[in-house]
């Protein structure tokens, strides 16, 4: 069974892993060769052990560009948000770990709900094409969605006043919240992000294998575990498993 999944997932003999550099969550350093380091990396590098094979890491600046490379033939594994939008070229296993995605604003807009945030006039900073975004786009049609290249060019536009509102995940938010009482938070996530594992579309075997790869996972602690060595425990969150 290994040795299928493994020649039809890694033919070469090295899985390829590709990375969404601008997760902070889930790439938090380098190792000590100098490669990334994190839950995301660490993933990938327990898959290749799973499947005895070697590994590399292919790193995209945003998740929008590892998507995009889905059919070039650049990576084997993506570790990327499962997202309604990206499904339609990737298919994505279950999620790893989940990150709440939140929105902050300042004290004088006094929102009690996200729903109160979907009104025209509201200008909403956005990273572009995250999965947040995506999600954005699809269920909030009274909003100006303001994208940006990266997450800290969202948080100077809100911080400069050029939005009211901010988008993110809520790990990054809750520092904005601390350093400054003007803003505020809505409790409630407006959604939830999935971590997953995506694979070109069309092999339902590989799929199921690596469910219950991640299965196995989360029921030996081992994404507890990783959570733990890389200090991100109280910012993310494990499925539960059914």
């Amino acid at each position: 069974m290994i040795e299928t999944i493994s020649k039809k997932l890694a033919p070469s003999g090295v899985l390829r892993v590709g990375l969404n550099m601008s997760n902070f969550l889930l790439i938090n350093g380098k190792d000590t060769t100098g490669l990334p380091d994190g839950v995301s990396p660490g993933i990938g590098k327990r898959l290749a052990e799973e499947l005895n094979v070697k590994y590399e890491f292919v790193q995209y600046a945003k998740p929008g560009l590892l998507a995009d490379a889905v059919n070039d033939n650049k990576w084997d594994i993506g570790n990327i948000a499962c997202e309604k939008e990206r499904a339609k070229s990737i298919d994505f296993s279950n999620s790893y770990v989940n990150i709440d995605a939140n929105f902050i604003f300042r004290e004088k807009d006094n929102f009690k709900t996200n729903h109160q945030v979907n009104t025209f006039g509201n200008k909403v900073a956005v990273l572009e094409r995250s999965a947040y975004d995506l999600w954005l786009t699809e269920n909030f049609k009274n909003v100006e969605l303001i994208r940006v290249n990266s997450i800290e060019e969202s948080h100077e536009l809100f911080r400069e006043n050029k939005v009211n509102v901010l988008a993110g995940l809520k790990p990054k938010l809750i520092e904005e919240v601390e350093a400054n009482d003007e803003y505020k938070m809505i409790g409630t996530p407006f959604t939830f992000i999935q971590q997953s594992i995506g694979i070109k579309k069309g092999n339902s075997e590989i799929l199921d294998f690596l469910n219950s790869f991640i299965s196995k996972l989360i029921k030996e602690g081992f994404i507890e575990n990783l959570l733990k060595k890389h200090k991100v425990q109280n910012q993310l969150s494990i499925p539960k498993i059914i």
